[in-house]
């Protein structure tokens, strides 16, 4: 386990005071930062290319693929592998898919489907970041900091939300592919640097493949169990196929909607994100009265009602701020996501857990096709008006279920 450095105290002072909290956290915003700059570069590169709303989504696919893929499995494997070396590796493998792609693009040689490979690679690494860094960030403090931890974790990613889609779009008006994946090669450098100096111990358990599958199916009994797992893993299934991938339309939107530059796709791009750091802020600095299943379904139906006015509005101005105030439902759902996971479920099989979320985050990239396919029937406004509605359903349904079944074991366990 990581030394955590801390004092009894809750505030954020305490947070900055581990050294391995300020090291993780540094990770996560450098490698966060340059997942959602290299989406919209990579968006932007193959809209020129092809000018298609489907490939478009077939390169956004393709990124978190591997989490729908792999997430089960790379849980299960952080429980039996250093944590330290899993992110490590990750963040090399990172690095030099990027740094591939800028020497491809520096002798003009670069294709969109080079981006989706690239992209793959970066997707395999991202699909260790719940089981690995995620909830290292989450087991780094004491006990009183963990919900303030994963706030903070969750707010700088929501910053890195922001910022990345902003620098992507300017970078890649002004310096073009190769520029932007040269920048991106670099972060990530920095964040193996950082990595590479991480203090951690962990008590770990031999990997025998054999056992794979019986431990994959202990977290699945474990999930079904228990009501606050399920009901976490059920609604971001929902949001992350019928929510989130809303973002692979953000450049057809931007430019065939609202007729705006690549500089100003980012903007539009970063619009939730801005929301979601505000909201962060208040989770990191308050205690809010609403329970976690409260915020988690509240937060998923406004950023789905957000979603589904943005592209119906007359201005370029008010769609941005709609999809701000949306990010503040974004950011209570991310961080309930987890914050509900580590606060209860037992430390032997929490990777497993995390895994299974880091696979019903995975439902992204079938989200993203599905938004690319019905977009290239209809266009994209339309796309996203119909598929986020279905979503607004869905997230209602699993809200309904969910207070329903705490009432009935609330119930019981006053017998």
């Amino acid at each position: 386990m990581i030394t955590t450095g801390t004092s009894s105290t809750t505030g954020l002072r305490a947070l900055l005071a581990a050294p391995s909290f300020v090291r993780l956290w540094g990770i996560g915003c450098c490698a966060n930062t340059m997942r959602w700059f290299e989406l919209l570069s990579a968006a932007l590169f193959t809209l020129d290319a092809t000018g298609s709303g489907l490939d478009v989504a077939l390169v956004s696919a393709a990124r978190t693929m591997p989490m729908l893929l792999l997430g089960a499995f790379s849980g299960v494997i952080s429980e039996s592998l250093n944590r330290k070396h899993v992110l490590l590796t990750g963040q090399i493998m990172a690095c030099l898919s990027s740094g591939s792609i800028a020497v491809l693009a520096a002798f003009g040689v670069a294709r969109p489907w080079h981006l989706g490979v690239a992209a793959a690679v970066t997707g395999v690494v991202w699909s260790t970041e719940m089981a690995t860094r995620r909830r290292m960030v989450g087991e780094c403090v004491d006990g009183p900091l963990v919900s303030r931890a994963l706030a903070l974790d969750t707010m700088s990613n929501s910053f890195t939300r922001l910022i990345g889609p902003i620098a992507a779009g300017a970078i890649y008006q002004g310096v073009g592919i190769a520029g932007s994946y040269t920048a991106s090669a670099c972060v990530f450098a920095l964040a193996g640097f950082l990595s590479f100096g991480l203090r951690y111990h962990q008590d770990s358990r031999r990997l025998v493949v054999s056992q794979v599958p019986r431990d994959l199916a202990e977290g699945v009994t474990y999930a079904r169990g228990n009501v606050t797992i399920a009901g976490v893993l059920m609604v971001t299934i929902f949001m992350n196929l019928l929510g989130f991938p809303y973002s692979a339309l953000i450049a057809p939107i931007g430019k065939m909607v609202f007729m705006v530059s690549p500089t100003l796709v980012g903007v539009l791009a970063a619009s939730e994100s801005f929301g979601a750091f505000l909201g962060g802020i208040w989770l990191t600095t308050s205690t809010p009265r609403l329970t976690g299943r409260q915020l988690m379904i509240g937060g998923s139906l406004l950023l789905m009602v957000c979603v589904i006015l943005m592209p119906l509005v007359p201005y370029f101005p008010l769609a941005c701020a709609l999809l701000a105030i949306g990010g503040f439902g974004s950011s209570a759902f991310a961080n309930m996501q987890t914050s509900l996971i580590v606060l209860h479920t037992p430390g032997r099989i929490r990777s497993r857990l995390m895994g299974l979320l880091t696979v019903c985050i995975g439902m992204g990239p079938l989200g993203i096709l599905l938004f690319g396919a019905v977009a290239d029937f209809v266009g994209p406004m339309l796309a996203i008006d119909l598929v986020a509605s279905v979503g607004l359903v869905c997230v209602l349904a699993s809200g309904w279920w969910w207070t329903r079944r705490d009432k009935i074991v609330l119930a019981a366990g006053d017998l």
